[in-house]
């Protein structure tokens, strides 16, 4: 016969309060016995940065689904948010991912953005003319890439007369090489 504590007999209605209105607690041991939030951990662990509609294409869930099994993984504290120029990226959340981190894989995950951080990296070109003519874009594109490069502080810009010279930020130079 087991006993129950005086906190049991206390929780009791309110577990069955929430459960009457459709909640359901999930215990620490229970998170992954769910297949599809398993899948999603398991995603967002290989593929870190990853974004809600890139988790809902490969999981083969609907947004409201998709969302249901991220907020009992974030609650859970299993995987974490990272917010940057309006999307929302997940990460495993075990300590692994230091902000910069979070902010190099981010940027690297826009295929603009690896084009023109690998350019400037490789010295080969580190101007907005130059970076225009070597991926192929409008130098108003460039601009815009850039400027949300230098916002996250990836690079660095310095004047050279009437150009304009970029180089990555060397706090994030290990970075980049480690994820790039």
């Amino acid at each position: 016969m087991q006993i129950l504590s005086v906190i049991d007999v206390l929780i009791l209605p309110i577990k069955l309060i929430f459960a009457i209105l459709g909640f359901r607690i999930t215990e620490r041991a229970d998170v992954f016995e769910n297949s599809n939030r398993a899948r999603i951990y398991e995603y967002i662990k290989t593929r870190p940065g990853a974004y809600l509609s890139e988790i809902i294409e490969k999981a083969g869930l609907n947004r409201g689904a998709a969302r249901y099994h991220i907020k009992i993984l974030k609650a859970h504290h299993k995987i974490e948010a990272y917010s940057e120029s309006g999307k929302t990226r997940y990460f495993q959340n075990n300590s692994t991912y230091g902000e910069g981190e979070k902010k190099v894989v981010s940027a690297l995950q826009n295929s603009t953005n690896q084009r023109i951080i690998s350019e400037i990296q490789n010295g080969k070109c580190n101007t907005n003319l130059d970076l225009a003519r070597e991926i192929g874009v409008s130098r108003a594109t460039i601009s815009w890439y850039v400027k949300n490069l230098k916002e996250t502080g990836l690079i660095d810009e310095t004047r050279s007369g009437r150009s304009i010279i970029y180089s990555i930020n060397p706090s994030y130079e290990t970075l980049i090489e480690k994820y790039g």
